[in-house]
């Protein structure tokens, strides 16, 4: 489970968050994503509406950061594995949360192995 301060923060963050991810060269790749809610208090599942270098990262085995900010404009940053779904559990949570009017090919899913506020690592 994420700390409580990323869950409390993660409730009262503005829409959008960036997602970055890393290609096989070392290049980092950024988005903004809206779609995105905390899956059981634990780990970030954006929605893949319209990944294209994302994708091509996730299926070159990418680490991500996922950086969020809340209403008050503190800054939060999770970073971890990632893993890709177009079914289960995951997908369907995504599927619950994203609007009609996007695709939603498929969920990724940070699993956070740090996070931090600004530069005070949380975990």
């Amino acid at each position: 489970m994420l700390p409580k301060a990323i869950i409390t923060a993660w409730k009262n963050r503005q829409p959008a968050v960036v997602l970055t991810t890393v290609d096989e060269k070392g290049l980092p790749n950024s988005i903004y994503a809206i779609c995105a809610d905390l899956y059981q208090d634990n780990e970030i599942v954006i929605a893949n509406n319209y990944f294209d270098k994302t994708k091509q990262n996730i299926d070159t085995g990418t680490k991500a950061s996922v950086l969020f900010i809340t209403e008050e404009g503190n800054s939060y940053q999770l970073k971890g594995d990632v893993s890709y779904h177009t079914e289960g559990v995951y997908y369907d949570f995504m599927k619950a949360f994203n609007s009609v009017e996007h695709p939603g090919h498929g969920a990724l899913v940070l699993h956070a192995q740090d996070g931090y506020s600004g530069q005070e690592k949380l975990f």
